[in-house]
């Protein structure tokens, strides 16, 4: 049928009771947005088209999901859904008036999307106006809104809420109060006063006082000085609130806050913190470059810039006039708000061919069989991300003549360049506390926490995280009987210690940590960085070596005794990925990174390192556990410190980690970890651990990870004491339960009942479902084992994902990649040839099997 067109005025107007009669046989499937649904206005379910896209976005009536114009078809003929809200923004130019100022030209003046403004623009020559029609499928008759007076009351009032609504990401968490900050009314019109003041990259202090901490620098006059009351409520003596009350000038930033993504800003004629969409002008005119982190003199030319010492400029490449790169492979990702960890492992990740197949190869398929709601399923999102890192539809070069053009025709149409994965980073985080808020998180965590998403969604016959999965052969041998164990588990990452005793430059170190000592005594600037320079070859050494056992239980001895471990690989990945273990904590237990310097290799061989399984003449320790001591003091119980250490290192609390241990019997960090999962939003969570009596009830933080909201669940470390004697869990369990909790009855109970233990040697043993300390991973425990993909162990580096700043949960990431010969730099939007790559500062690292 021919495409007819309805509009609320003119020739072509419908009377309102036709209206009424055409949408009289889909009022039944026109719903009101609820509290709690979920409408998604500003983002294609499949794609990233949005109401700026050309075809705009279309929002079901029904379901309330955004569908841009290739993918509208799909969900008519999955649902038969015929009416749709089509949103369409458009950008266009202001008409200048007599005096040759523009004036605007608005035929609705209306902007009721929620979207973000295109900054490239020019807001003096540009203006935003929304469009918003109903559209009835399958023949796309469209009715123009605002419709009030014929449509019915039904149609008007669905319309109208769904325009209101809130965006599915906004969140209510405290810790997300980031989204909810406004733009300041001072900062479009901001004065700055050009007295030649220029900010030095460090040694900042108060110039009233002399304070060195809490600083803020005045946008309008570049005064530093001190804060008191507002924004983060450290201390001070209040000097940058009288100067404000002095003189007038509004907005102030944070000294230490400022990184590529943004900085902390307080307003304090308006009272709180805001956004300053021009804070990289602002902080400009006092030689502070944002985007690059580094401070220049006007004077400085391309080849007169300083030597790059601070991590933040050479991992970033500052100073070096980067070429932009456009096209399929080279499409950068927003920033949401500290998730420039996902941005840098997911372009990994679809560097990788299995995964571009997996995912792109098998778009078609998985769209077509998608579930109803395609934004609750990960095999969609992950062909969604994939197509739109790896088409080129969103990273296009910016064409002036074009551009020219349109201005011409007085509408302009801006270049979608980088997709924003809001909806993606939704969906992957729900239901984790960490990677679900607004803080910065470790990319080696968030790396196999998506090999678990992707071993637990599988995509046809392979699985693309095959190319990950290694078998390590554990090899444990008594120091005193010689006698040794062998045990396999599955990792996908090889962690490699830092040998910081094998630094080739020791000399200057002690001479740069003399320097920074006495400069920091007499407050002057520190002096220029000297990082430690350590030989991959002392890394892979220190790997290969043997290490302590703590509290070893010789099975050979029936005691305690000296225990040593050494792990090697069964097999070999088809992609090596490489930690360097940098995060650390020191004597006083204060989180610290390792600033070193380490030549990674282009070219890995890692055969020597293959695993041999038992050699002739050694003597396996006898396969006994060890006793179960019942104290009758709980404190007794001593905590494995190396396990609460495993997991302070992963940035939880101190003393978090100290009850995970506890309240899991000390059967390793692991286990553990899961317990911090479960329990990180319990109110007490870091609070210090305190020792119920055995025969108590506990608190909900003794409660099992497995086990949270049940009544009458016994305490966690009950459960895992019977389980280390050999007892299934929910034979333990069942005896607790039984007992009263009382732990010497459950045992009575135990061996007077033998045929229920009979009875539960087929079920699940969950201590074989535990994951592994390094990966956290769900190892395949089928009769065929794990797969994996052996070969040889030659490999070649193909990419490295690099971290600045001082901790995992702050900072910033960037990643490397090499294609088509040369290495891309990916720092979330921006996408550009790399100069200088710093393989020497990286994180993680990506090697590629080389074909023997």
């Amino acid at each position: 049928m021919q495409r007819a067109a309805l509009f609320s005025g003119g020739d072509a107007q419908m009377a309102a009771g036709d209206l009424g009669e055409l949408l009289v046989p889909y009022m039944p499937t026109i719903r009101v947005p609820k509290s709690g649904d979920r409408v998604y206005k500003t983002e294609c379910a499949f794609s990233y088209d949005s109401p700026d896209s050309e075809g705009g976005l279309y929002v079901c009536m029904n379901t309330f999901l955004g569908f841009g114009r290739e993918h509208i078809e799909r969900h008519y003929r999955k649902t038969g859904q015929c009416v749709y809200l089509h949103l369409k923004r458009h950008v266009i130019e202001k008409v200048p008036g007599a005096s040759g100022g523009a004036l605007p030209k608005r035929r609705n003046a209306t902007l009721f999307l929620d979207l973000e403004t295109n900054g490239d623009l020019n807001s003096d020559d540009f203006e935003y106006e929304d469009e918003a029609k109903l559209v009835l499928f399958p023949d796309h008759y469209e009715i123009a809104l605002p419709n009030i007076e014929e449509l019915p009351a039904l149609v008007t009032i669905a319309c109208d809420a769904l325009l209101s609504a809130k965006s599915p990401y906004r969140k209510q968490e405290p810790d997300s109060w980031e989204e909810e900050l406004q733009a300041s009314k001072h900062a479009k019109t901001l004065v700055q006063l050009d007295n030649g003041v220029r900010i030095p990259p460090s040694g900042w202090k108060c110039s009233k006082c002399d304070l060195r901490e809490n600083l803020w620098l005045n946008l309008t006059d570049g005064s530093v000085l001190c804060g008191k009351w507002f924004f983060d409520g450290h201390g001070g003596n209040g000097h940058a609130v009288e100067h404000y009350k002095e003189t007038g000038y509004p907005l102030a930033v944070k000294l230490g806050t400022i990184t590529p993504d943004g900085a902390d800003v307080y307003s304090f004629d308006e009272e709180e913190p805001v956004l300053d969409p021009h804070i990289a002008k602002h902080l400009a005119h006092f030689g502070i470059d944002m985007l690059q982190m580094q401070v220049t003199e006007n004077e400085l030319r391309d080849n007169d810039i300083k030597p790059r010492v601070s991590e933040w400029e050479v991992i970033q490449e500052a100073g070096v006039k980067l070429k932009p790169m456009y096209g399929p492979g080279y499409t950068g990702m927003k920033n949401l708000g500290n998730s420039c960890y996902l941005n840098a492992v997911m372009q990994a990740i679809f560097s990788i061919p299995e995964f571009q197949r997996a995912y792109v190869g098998n778009l078609p398929r998985i769209f077509d069989y998608s579930p109803l709601d395609p934004t609750q399923d990960f095999n969609t999102q992950m062909a969604k991300l994939g197509h739109g890192l790896l088409s080129g539809q969103y990273s296009k070069p910016p064409v002036k003549s074009e551009l020219i053009e349109q201005v011409m025709k007085e509408e302009h149409k801006p270049q979608q360049n980088g997709i924003s994965p809001q909806m993606f980073k939704a969906f992957i985080s729900k239901g984790h506390s960490e990677f679900s808020s607004n803080r910065q998180q470790d990319a080696r965590e968030f790396f196999l926490h998506l090999i678990n998403l992707v071993e637990r969604n599988p995509v046809g016959s392979e699985n693309p995280s095959d190319v990950f999965r290694f078998l390590v052969e554990e090899r444990t041998q008594c120091c005193q009987s010689r006698k040794v164990r062998y045990t396999e588990r599955v990792d996908y990452i090889m962690q490699l210690p830092v040998a910081m005793e094998a630094a080739t430059n020791k000399d200057e170190l002690i001479a740069y940590e003399l320097k920074r000592r006495e400069a920091e005594a007499a407050r002057r600037p520190p002096p220029e960085l000297v990082r430690a320079k350590i030989p991959f070859s002392a890394c892979l050494q220190a790997f290969s070596e043997p290490s302590n056992v703590e509290d070893f239980w010789s099975s050979a001895l029936q005691a305690k005794s000296a225990g040593v471990k050494t792990s090697r690989f069964v097999s070999f990945p088809e992609y090596l990925v490489v930690q360097i273990k940098k995060f650390t904590f020191g004597l006083d237990w204060i989180p610290k990174k390792l600033d070193v310097s380490i030549d990674m290799p282009d070219f890995l061989d890692i055969s020597h390192l293959r695993a041999r399984g038992l050699q002739p003449g050694e003597e396996e320790l006898p396969d006994i556990a060890p006793p179960i001591v019942i104290p009758d003091d709980p404190k007794a119980l001593d905590i494995d410190e190396s396990s609460v250490m495993q997991l302070a290192e992963m940035g939880f609390p101190l003393e978090a980690c100290r009850k995970a241990v506890y309240y899991t019997g000390n059967l390793g960090a692991e286990v553990a970890f899961n317990w911090i999962i479960a329990h990180m939003e319990e109110p007490d969570f870091a609070e210090p651990l305190v020792l119920p009596a055995f025969g108590e009830a506990t608190s909900s933080g003794a409660a099992a990870f497995g086990a949270v909201g049940l009544d009458n669940q016994p305490p966690e470390e009950m459960v895992a004491i019977i389980i280390s004697m050999g007892f299934q869990r929910n034979l333990a369990i069942q005896a607790l339960k039984a007992t009263n909790n009382n732990l010497e009855r459950a045992l009575e109970w135990i061996f007077s009942h033998p045929e229920l233990e009979e009875e539960n040697e087929p079920a699940l043993d969950m201590m074989n479902m535990e994951n592994n300390a390094n990966a956290n991973i769900l190892a395949e425990t089928g009769l065929e084992g794990p797969r994996i993909k052996d070969g040889s162990g030659r490999y070649e580096l193909f990419g490295f994902i690099s971290h600045m700043g001082t901790s995992t949960m702050s900072g910033h990431y960037v990643c490397h990649l090499k294609k088509e010969g040369r290495w891309i730099i990916y720092n979330d939007l921006r996408v550009c040839a790399s100069e200088r790559p710093p393989k020497d500062l990286g994180y993680i690292y990506f090697y590629h099997r080389i074909p023997s």
